[in-house]
């Protein structure tokens, strides 16, 4: 693997060259300039987080006969990582962590007091909160303001400046005219809430990324460090390498199996995409275009079932429904994502008569012999979760000790692991999970502040009336706010945030819920690939050497679906697997093939070039097919027009490539006597 250039330094608010969810290596470590003391206290402060974590799940306290209250637990969490945060994120941009500053180390003992005297008093606390005792009082802004500050370190002023809009309308709220007037709220009483309320900081959100986040982490962490990452890229390899453009083909099905496990298309970005880019640009890709493959396939990691970068989990959490019911209605939306994809890399491999891949290919049975034992982890995830519905938290961990137990037996390649590299493990999963905490507390800010004002219900009657009762309207700015919000934010930080402020305006307007929250989990994750920010796409860029702008709008194309299939789900329930076997088994075949229509207008090419004429018609038929049926008063109709619009081209195509061509006579060399 190539080492990542000094370029990735940019993609961070602080000197690590990290965004939260991406994995650590040695060149963008945040520990690594650290003084050697300094640097063993942030990996213990990071490996505590875990092992509390793995504590509370497995149901330790009380198999030793101890009973804690959940607060206690996130509490003591939240201020080991703010502690690991301050010490380890600097305070601007650029500066060198050796040693650490005095007043960080201040900073960050202040924190890890704080929060480890709230555990501690945690139940005397509870009986004082309704009496905003001065101690409560001063302990909930010493909370907020760290977090605050924690907040600009980690995920810079962007999403500051969101939260601080929110703390000063549940102050000066009760004083705005008009739909957006909120209840009145004394500024103790709010110091109070935010801090101790189970429904603010320390709610869901961190509540959440202590139990299941922490547990796909480690998960994930342990399988890249066993050789998990090469085995799918193999496995990739062996199943599509032998095709043309077999290099983008092995991009797209090693970003789809990492992916959905990664937590973070950034992450997924870093980890394969160090292999299969280097691979698309000297099989042909443009680096532009390779860039931009990868950043999408990687992106739909989040989308792809089972696991969807644990936001299955979080969905059904919210949504108080099964997590196979999530599962099945996210699987067509998914697969007609890569389905575009796919399509687009393979035409766009035969326009530019991109080949397959050199060397001696790989046969998929050899890298199955090989790889074996990390079927075995997935295959007892998912039977935990569908056949014992056992919780998801309690699943990864115990995927995660098969994980360990195969890959400390068995060596893949060059990799084995080690107990070196379970120990990096442990602190890598705390390192990641430290710089999502203060997101997740910032998302339960607003959560808070929503609850405490009404200003939730104010925010749904606002959009509603924004799009002045059209529906369409309240999804374009549904989409738009989401896209805005979902900037540079993590998976899971991105879908509570948008649960709390933009689905409940859907569900009001008529949306099902089920639709309305799958759509905002597109639209969060579609700021991934979409300018300005386009974080996957910045880290392609660093990888390919290219300009990220260029790669953020060509993803843009490749990921096309993911823009418009949210809004088919939502206005028809046949994508979502509901509604009658026909209408799902039609809507869901006529979607593929436009799906392939519409991809292939955009690379200009089938099985010859195709002129503006033909490539206007595709367009038109592909959309026209992807309609689902119940959409429009005339749907069977149009979609009919639109397979006939798009098999007339395939047809004209197919005669084009067969008719004999015809040699105008000056083509040929002249033969010398």
């Amino acid at each position: 693997m190539t080492e990542p250039s000094e370029d990735s330094k940019q993609l961070d608010p602080g000197s690590s060259g990290r965004r939260p969810g991406v994995p650590v290596d040695p060149a963008a470590d945040p520990t690594s300039a650290m003084t050697r003391s300094a640097r063993i206290t942030v990996r213990v402060l990071c490996i505590t987080v875990v092992l509390l974590s793995m504590a509370w799940v497995l149901d330790l306290p009380q198999r030793v006969g101890r009973a804690y209250f959940a607060g206690q637990l996130l509490s003591l969490v939240y201020g080991v990582g703010l502690a690991a945060v301050y010490m380890a994120v600097p305070l601007s941009r650029g500066r060198r962590r050796n040693p650490v500053p005095w007043y960080d180390l201040l900073v960050g003992a202040v924190a890890l007091c704080t929060l480890a005297w709230v555990a501690i008093e945690f139940e005397r606390l509870l009986d004082a909160v309704p009496l905003r005792t001065r101690e409560t009082i001063a302990i909930g802004a010493v909370i907020l303001l760290l977090t605050l500050e924690a907040l600009r370190r980690t995920a810079g002023y962007l999403l500051l400046g969101v939260v601080l809009i929110f703390v000063v309308y549940a102050l000066v709220g009760h004083l705005v005219p008009g739909e957006l007037t909120a209840t009145y709220v004394r500024r103790d009483y709010l110091l109070v809430y935010l801090s101790f309320d189970p429904s603010a900081l320390l709610g869901a959100p961190i509540r959440i990324a202590t139990t299941i986040v922490i547990a796909f982490i480690f998960l994930g962490q342990i399988l890249f460090k066993a050789g998990g990452g090469e085995f799918f890229t193999d496995l990739a390899k062996a199943t599509t390498g032998h095709a043309r453009g077999g290099a983008a083909k092995i991009a797209v099905v090693a970003s789809a199996l990492f992916g959905t496990i990664s937590g973070s298309p950034a992450s997924n970005v870093t980890s394969t995409g160090v292999i299969t880019i280097p691979l698309m640009k000297q099989s042909g890709y443009r680096g532009v275009d390779a860039g931009a493959i990868e950043a999408v396939a990687s992106t739909g990691g989040q989308f792809m079932p089972p696991v969807m970068g644990a936001a299955a989990f979080l969905m059904a959490e919210f949504l108080e429904i099964a997590y196979a019911d999530v599962v099945i209605g996210a699987i067509v939306p998914s697969l007609l994502y890569y389905l575009a994809v796919f399509v687009q890399v393979d035409l766009l491999a035969a326009r530019d008569r991109i080949g397959m891949l050199g060397g001696t290919p790989l046969r998929a049975l050899k890298v199955l012999r090989d790889g074996w034992h990390f079927i075995i982890p997935f295959a007892l995830l998912i039977w935990l979760l569908f056949h014992y519905r056992t919780d998801p938290e309690l699943a990864a961990l115990y995927a995660a000790v098969v994980t360990l137990i195969g890959g400390t037996l068995r060596r893949y390649g060059s990799q084995r692991l080690t107990p070196s590299g379970v120990l990096a493990s442990f602190w890598e999963t705390g390192l990641i999970v430290v710089e999502l905490l203060p997101i997740l507390a910032a998302a339960g800010l607003v959560i808070g502040v929503l609850n405490v004002t009404g200003g939730g219900f104010a925010l749904t009657l606002v959009l509603v009336k924004l799009a002045g009762g059209s529906s369409f309207a309240l999804l374009l700015i549904s989409a738009a706010v989401c896209i805005v919000l979902g900037m540079g934010m993590p998976t899971t930080a991105v879908y509570i945030l948008l649960a709390a402020l933009i689905a409940p305006a859907l569900v009001e307007a008529g949306v099902p819920i089920f639709s309305a929250h799958l759509f905002i989990l597109y639209y969060g994750m579609l700021s991934m690939i979409t300018p300005p920010i386009a974080l996957a796409c910045f880290t392609a860029a660093v990888i390919s050497r290219e300009d990220p702008m260029a790669i953020a709008f060509a993803s843009m194309r490749f990921g096309w679906v993911a823009y418009v299939i949210p809004f088919m789900f939502v206005l028809s329930p046949t994508l979502l697997l509901n509604g009658a076997p026909m209408a799902i088994a039609f809507n869901c075949a006529t979607a593929a093939i436009g799906v392939y229509f519409f991809s292939a207008a955009l690379i200009g090419f089938v099985r010859t070039p195709l002129n503006v004429p033909e490539r206007l018609l595709l367009s038109v038929g592909g959309i026209a097919s992807i309609v689902p049926t119940t959409v429009l008063t005339y749907g069977t109709p149009i979609i009919a027009a639109g397979l006939l619009l798009g098999g007339g081209v395939l047809l004209r195509q197919l005669r084009r490539q067969r008719a004999p061509v015809r040699d105008p006579g000056w083509s040929k060399e002249p033969v010398s006597k």
